[in-house]
């Protein structure tokens, strides 16, 4: 047996790999959900593959969730061929597969019809139900197909950033909804694939609830000790060069929640008034402290 079949099947029933299945199934039918309860009903395209799809279900009335299925077969045999990683190949037949089947099951239960008449609100609702389910999928290291595949062949046989990938493709979606549906359905669909991605990175990396801070100061143990004390936090102590002065200096490193930043502000200034301070937006925080370590593979 190929040792890269071996290890994938040793890995397969840890407990991180069944964590990571259990966030791509339900993310794959929470995205099936924001397709059959919002998307599809009201002709908004979706971009990627299922993008695609719709407009081939409006010639054909082929089941949008059998034609993305197919649509994804040669991009999947292109992903293997380039990118021939086993684990890739499992999760995203996996969240292609279960989002196909769901997608059409859901249609016919709703029958084809939309909660609400509203297009904003269908636009509104069915993007961040998609982005969701995204999210979820990412979180269990998995890719939703299509999008995901071409981005990632583009990307390491042309150097084409994988965001630019992701555009030319829902581009394209976005251009042929417009010939099938109408230019004005077509442009809340592109506000749709933005909303979407936004609330996929909400889901997957983390609300930008923490803050990392930089602290450059002459009272670097004053500090910390407060920062310690008080706050229940680590500090990281680097030492740096000031470039324009040639002092040496003293850098306090550390990562905070966001509604500790007044705190420290006030306990930065009692401490040292010339202190020069950064305050920037750590999307996920991992180690002692915070988020503990799961395999990503």
């Amino acid at each position: 047996m190929d040792n890269k079949l071996k290890d994938f099947l040793s890995d397969l029933l840890t407990k991180d790999t069944i964590v990571d299945y259990l966030y791509i199934f339900i993310g794959s039918i929470i995205q099936a959900a924001g397709m059959a309860f919002f998307l599809i009903p009201s002709k908004l395209v979706s971009g990627g593959v299922s993008g695609l799809a719709q407009v081939a279900n409006h010639y054909t009335s082929w089941p949008v969730g059998v034609m993305t299925l197919i649509g994804n077969i040669p991009l999947f045999i292109l992903g293997w061929q380039y990118l021939g990683k086993i684990k890739f190949a499992a999760r995203t037949i996996f969240s292609v597969a279960v989002f196909s089947i769901f997608t059409d099951l859901l249609s016919i239960w709703t029958s084809h019809s939309a909660i609400t008449k509203d297009i904003f609100l269908n636009m509104m609702f069915g993007a961040v139900v998609l982005g969701i389910g995204f999210g979820f999928v990412y979180k269990g290291s998995g890719t939703s197909g299509g999008s995901d595949i071409i981005g990632r062949i583009l990307n390491q046989r042309l150097g084409l950033p994988i965001s630019q990938s992701y555009l030319l493709t829902d581009s394209v979606s976005v251009l042929l909804g417009g010939i099938a549906f109408g230019w004005d359905l077509a442009l809340y669909g592109l506000i749709a694939i933005y909303i979407s991605g936004f609330a996929a990175e909400m889901i997957s990396e983390g609300s930008g609830y923490f803050r990392d801070v930089i602290i450059i100061t002459k009272e670097p143990e004053k500090i910390t000790q407060a920062v310690i004390e008080i706050l229940d936090r680590s500090v990281t102590q680097l030492k740096g060069v000031g470039g324009y002065s040639g002092e040496e200096k003293t850098i306090l490193y550390c990562v905070i929640g966001r509604n500790e930043v007044n705190q420290l502000k006030k306990m930065v200034v009692e401490s040292d008034p010339d202190s020069f301070m950064v305050v920037g937006h750590a999307h996920e925080v991992l180690g002692e402290g915070f988020q503990k370590y799961r395999s990503l593979s």
